[in-house]
Formats: C-alpha cells, sequence, structure tokens
C-alpha cells in the first residue's frame, strides 16, 4: 500500500506535474513536460532529468501507434462510482500469455482514469491504483505549481544521460516479442541519494520497449562477481517482476509489469553482436 498526492495542470501544450509520495521514503516528484527533478528532502538532493514521455497523464496508454488491438480485446463492464464520480468500466483483456489484462474505471465527462486494476492470467487482481479524493478543475495555476519545483536549498545531481540505439552500442533482439515494439534507448550514469555520496559513478544501457499498454526496461552493464552474484526471477510485489541473466561478460536486468514469460522472452532473445 502507498498513497501520494498529485497536483496536474495542463495549460495548452505544457503539463506541470507535482507527486508527493505520502508514505515510505519522503519524496517528491516535479515534472514539466519532460523535464523531471526528484526531490529527497532528508539528504536535500535533487536529481534532475529529462525523461522522454511515453504517455500523457495518466498515461495507461504508452503510445498512439501501437497496434493495442491486436494483443487486448475492450469489453465493456458497466458503470460505477469511485471518489464520488460517475464512471464507466472496462477491461483490456489480453489475447495472449505474455501481458497482464486491466480493469479501467474512466469519469464520465473528462475520460479521467480514477481507478486502474492489473489483473494475473487467472482474472486475479494484482495491482491497484486509485483516487481516494478528486478534485477536477481545482484552483490550482501553472505558476504556483512552478515555483513547487524550484531546488534552492538542494544539491542537484544531473545523471549522465545519451539518448543512443541498442545496435550502435552492440545489442540486438533475435526474435521479436510479440507486439512489444522498441520505444526508447539511453546510455545512463547511476547516482545516489546517500548524503555526501560523490554521484553516478556507474554506466548502464536502457533500452525501453511496449505494447501501447506495458512496457518493459532491459538495463545491461558489465558483469561484476561481487555485485552480481544470482541470476534468476524477482517478484517485486504487485504486478512488476525483475529478471536477472548473465550474458558473457555483461549483466542483463529485465524488468517490467508483465508475466515472467514475458522477461524470460526477452532474456532469451538478447545478444551481443559486437
Amino acid at each position: 500500500m502507498a498513497s501520494a498526492r498529485i497536483w496536474h495542470v495542463c495549460d495548452g501544450s505544457q503539463q506541470l506535474e507535482r507527486v508527493e509520495s505520502l508514505s515510505g521514503t519522503p519524496r517528491a516528484i516535479y515534472r514539466r513536460n519532460d523535464q523531471v527533478v526528484t526531490f529527497f528532502p532528508q539528504s536535500r538532493i535533487a536529481i534532475a532529468e529529462v525523461r522522454e514521455s511515453l504517455g500523457l497523464f495518466p498515461s495507461l496508454l504508452k503510445s498512439s501507434n501501437s497496434a493495442i488491438g491486436d494483443f487486448y480485446r475492450l469489453k465493456a463492464i458497466g458503470s460505477d462510482r469511485i471518489a464520488g464520480f460517475d464512471a464507466d468500466v472496462f477491461q483490456l483483456v489480453p489475447t495472449d500469455g505474455l501481458r497482464y489484462g486491466y480493469r479501467v474505471w474512466s469519469e464520465k465527462k473528462a475520460g479521467l482514469i480514477i481507478q486502474l486494476q492489473t489483473l494475473g492470467l487467472d482474472g486475479k487482481v494484482l495491482e491497484q491504483a486509485a483516487f481516494s479524493e478528486l478534485q477536477l478543475d481545482a484552483a490550482v495555476n501553472a505558476n504556483k505549481l512552478s515555483r513547487m519545483g524550484t531546488t534552492e536549498g538542494y544539491r542537484v545531481l544531473r545523471p549522465d544521460l545519451q539518448k543512443t540505439a541498442a545496435d550502435a552500442q552492440g545489442w540486438a533482439l533475435q526474435k521479436d516479442v510479440d507486439g512489444f515494439k522498441p520505444m526508447a534507448c539511453y546510455q545512463r550514469s547511476a547516482v545516489s541519494t546517500a548524503a555526501g555520496s560523490a554521484g553516478g559513478s556507474q554506466t548502464t544501457l536502457q533500452w525501453m520497449f511496449s505494447d501501447g499498454v506495458a512496457t518493459v526496461s532491459l538495463f545491461v552493464e558489465p558483469y561484476d562477481r561481487q555485485r552480481h552474484a544470482r541470476e534468476g526471477l524477482t517478484d517485486m510485489g504487485g504486478a512488476t517482476h525483475t529478471l536477472t541473466h548473465r550474458i558473457h561478460d555483461w549483466w542483463v536486468t529485465a524488468v517490467g509489469e508483465v508475466p515472467p514469460a514475458t522477461l524470460h522472452a526477452f532474456a532469451q532473445a538478447l545478444e551481443r553482436k559486437k
């Protein structure tokens, strides 16, 4: 269980958003379009980075041009009431075992997703996100929200992030995983949020895929005997799984809100070209 307070403003083509964590480690994420700053108040560190948006708020659909209809069937369920708002209820039913299903509550007037359930292959709920309280057309203006993104008093870390292509880095898939298309590929350096940390020290390739709804990320880094001790699948809770796999001198971590079989398909298909 996790909770957060969200402010979101769309002014023409500009989107501003702040997500404040109310449980777990204190943090707040501020976004202006693709500019994202994550604040860690305990260490007084802010991480500023560019994230290429895979979808607009509330971002169920990650792409507008993917063949979602080839891998999901849309089924109307009925109507319901969530957080005081009337909603239409739909279900996205997967046509194979490589992706989960979704039950969606869409606010009748604005179309905003106000509740979302991720369903396992057996139809049971794996994960749920919902508004407990919601104000549409609230009195939040863009100028006020912009001031909430100031980094004054914080040490700002800027991860080295370079857009690249997987083949340029010597990686390819022997076989496509049905429905999943490459979305972006980055060479990135990790940063630490610990107080007194010097910041980034490890370069990792991140290759992102999506079927239009679900996403999978492949992280590739040099193999380190001390840090990379165990290959295998880890259940991160809810719908998220992680699969670690060694390929010669490289360590691959596949992460996604997908069934384990999907991560295994990616790991088996990934190969080193040079």
